[in-house]
């Protein structure tokens, strides 16, 4: 659910490398909570937010892929790590380096909702992450079925982590971090 009648600027924003970007969800990924950091980079009020899905910031640059592997993640009740190219309001770009964490019941045992902290990402970081994203976008587009498109990608994005040497997404992006 994107911002209606929001283009894309081509302009990137930034936040401080000490401000955490923070945000909670209900278990459908319905936002309840977003500080002020979330406010000021996305440029939205928090009436705007609350209530929605948290998708109203995905970017459409952003692979299907990555938001199957959190939500088969988190809804297992596994923590992720993982970059991400948020949209502003006003057309923006973001890019963060999200954990999202489930949230659990007083038991332990039911999921009530996500957590999700995002931090300024390494820009070399991004140098090995942002190709493989254009790749798996573009992967994704040229299937005209995009259950088909989201399947290939989802290949695709298990081929390059296992090709880097890796078994899990987590600490193929943990090597792009420590580089």
């Amino acid at each position: 659910m994107a911002p209606p009648n929001t283009s894309l600027t081509g302009r990137e924003r930034t936040f401080k490398d000490g401000e955490i970007i923070v945000s909670k969800t209900d278990p459908q990924g319905k936002l309840v909570y977003v500080n002020d950091v979330f406010l000021d980079v996305s440029g939205f009020e928090e009436h705007e937010l609350l209530g929605k899905p948290h998708s109203i910031i995905r970017h459409p640059e952003m692979p299907r892929c990555i938001f199957k592997l959190l939500w088969d993640t988190i809804s297992s009740g596994n923590e992720l790590f993982a970059y991400v190219n948020n949209r502003a309001k006003n057309g923006d770009n973001y890019w963060v380096l999200a954990h999202v964490t489930p949230n659990f019941d007083a038991s332990g045992s039911s999921i009530i909702g996500y957590h999700s902290n995002r931090r300024v990402p390494e820009r070399k970081a991004l140098q090995a992450i942002e190709p493989l994203y254009k790749r798996l976008l573009a992967e994704e587009q040229k299937h005209g079925d995009r259950k088909a498109g989201l399947q290939a990608s989802w290949a695709m994005l298990n081929a390059a982590v296992s090709q880097a040497g890796f078994d899990a997404y987590d600490r193929f992006i943990f090597s792009v971090i420590n580089g």
